[in-house]
């Protein structure tokens, strides 16, 4: 009884002494350990995925945010980040290489469902600067009225996403979410950079003028 006692805290305490020894890696590392050997280490696939478990859920929110189905398509994500990372040559690419997984999954159940929208005219002139939008309502701490105010705000933001069709919604979600690097986006998407900020330029004149009484608030 003690034996077995003895061997049930000493397996406790490795598991213990691993997690903590994973927690202090670097991304870079834990990736070159789910590379090392037939499959990836189950520990520092764990930590990864306890990392970048957000940045997943996300994407897929914004991309397909009435799908009823996001968790299981985040779980399909990660499956195929499993089986597929020893194919990634360079490890401090992953959040890029996982935001295209996440993307292109979400393409592909596109397809799947022959899911058709409504396309919207973002063709409408308009001069902007190629710079980040200000979402942001002034207030050091909001009161309860400007606390309403801001979450109907990125509810309207959520909804205004949500309408743009889904190559303005990408690289838009890429960009002004994830905060991804133009080149990045480019390469995710398999379209030229000239095309990703053309995209992104008519995605954000889009979404100021839907938001345009927040952003003068």
């Amino acid at each position: 009884m003690s034996q077995s006692i003895t061997v049930s805290w000493s397996t406790v305490d490795a598991r213990y002494s691993e997690a903590s020894v994973l927690d202090k890696l670097s991304n870079h590392d834990l990736i070159l350990r789910c590379q090392t050997g037939l499959r990836p280490d189950r520990a520092a696939f764990a930590e990864l995925l306890r990392r970048y478990q957000n940045q997943v859920e996300r994407i897929l929110y914004h991309l397909a945010p009435d799908w009823g189905d996001r968790a299981d398509l985040a779980q399909e994500v990660w499956i195929r980040v499993y089986r597929n990372i020893n194919r990634l040559q360079d490890p401090v690419k992953f959040r890029g290489w996982l935001s295209r997984i996440a993307t292109n999954l979400f393409y592909d159940e596109l397809r799947k469902r022959k899911r058709v929208g409504t396309p919207l005219s973002l063709d409408a002139p308009r001069t902007l600067q190629d710079g980040q939008m200000d979402w942001d309502i002034p207030g050091d701490t909001p009161g309860p009225e400007e606390a309403l105010t801001t979450r109907e705000f990125y509810e309207q933001l959520r909804d205004a996403i949500a309408d743009l069709p889904e190559v303005f919604r990408t690289t838009i979600v890429l960009r002004e979410i994830e905060g991804l690097a133009y080149e990045e986006i480019a390469e995710i998407t398999g379209v030229s950079l000239g095309t990703v900020k053309s995209r992104i330029a008519r995605a954000r004149a889009k979404l100021q003028t839907q938001l345009q009484n927040y952003l003068d608030a």
